[in-house]
């Protein structure tokens, strides 16, 4: 049965004028729901994860300011978000739902976090709207508890995963991929293992084209035992960040194309949702749909 974390704290405790677009939380295990991919059986409840599990991938001095909301005003303002207790709190809870995602992917073959895919949080500060790194902190945990021996991050998120490619960059047990716009934030890009640093206006064919070469590429010389796939759908045309030119449909392609390849591996794979910023609401809700439905489809 497929298993997916959510739980009412994933709702953004921010003032109005910071919310869009994070009602795509709310309203897309709704949309799961109502089309039948899943029941309300195949929703887990996360709680907030152990320190312990933070400081595998965060600094003691960076966790102990967050904690006690002593950052700076301008680390405050690199976050992108008012500092507040309750946010705090709903990061450490998407922590825990993408690493009990990664165990329950471990023994199932795939799981999937409703939020999660904060990938511009350093080991030492936040960035980009990300706090504290899921990503990184899932890897860690699936490492220090030999649930994994080489974690394959992929990250087509269309900004660069800076803060995970910053955290693993001594690490030979993560691959970190990330295929981004080239132009696109942040304007000073870290140094992933591998970076595919994609022009404005890419859309579907080239963007799968490059795509499916570097995956074969990669695989070629590394082979993992666990796959994080941060699947951003900012990608979109329509996206106000993203700067690509990709459907909705190039988007289905693409998670198909990194679900059944993590299936023709027998690798398993956890799923993190990742940005998504188009005007309008239910197309990221439909885009960000589509990855579970495939995901029902190829495993269940």
């Amino acid at each position: 049965m497929l298993k997916i974390a959510f739980c009412p704290s994933y709702k953004h405790p921010l003032p109005d004028n910071h919310r869009f677009p994070m009602e795509k939380y709310d309203l897309l295990p709704g949309q799961l729901l109502y089309e039948g991919i899943v029941k309300e059986e195949n929703f887990f409840v996360p709680e907030p994860i152990e320190e312990r599990w933070i400081l595998t991938t965060h600094t003691q001095n960076y966790w102990g300011k967050l904690k006690n909301l002593t950052l700076s005003k301008s680390e405050i303002r690199a976050t992108g978000f008012p500092l507040s207790a309750e946010l705090v709190h709903r990061e450490i809870t998407i922590l825990d739902g993408s690493v009990q995602a990664a165990v329950f992917a471990s023994h199932y073959g795939i799981g999937m976090n409703i939020a999660g895919g904060t990938h511009h949080a350093f080991a030492d500060r936040g960035e980009g709207f990300c706090l504290l790194n899921d990503i990184a902190v899932a890897a860690n945990y699936l490492l220090a508890n030999q649930l994994a021996k080489k974690v394959f991050v992929v990250d087509l998120d269309v900004h660069q995963g800076n803060g995970t490619a910053s955290i693993f960059a001594n690490n030979p047990n993560v691959f970190t991929f990330s295929m981004h716009g080239e132009k696109n934030y942040p304007m000073r890009k870290e140094l992933s293992d591998l970076d595919s640093a994609v022009p404005d206006g890419t859309g579907d064919n080239e963007y799968l084209k490059i795509l499916q070469f570097h995956l074969d590429y990669i695989l070629k010389d590394f082979s993992p035992d666990f796959i994080i796939y941060q699947c951003g759908v900012d990608v979109l045309e329509s996206d106000k960040l993203g700067r690509l030119a990709m459907s909705v449909e190039g988007v289905r392609k693409r998670d198909e194309m990194v679900l059944t390849l993590a299936k023709s591996l027998k690798t398993p794979i956890m799923c993190c949702m990742g940005g998504g910023y188009s005007p309008n609401v239910s197309k990221i809700v439909e885009a960000h749909t589509q990855v579970y439905r495939i995901a029902q489809e190829l495993y269940f």
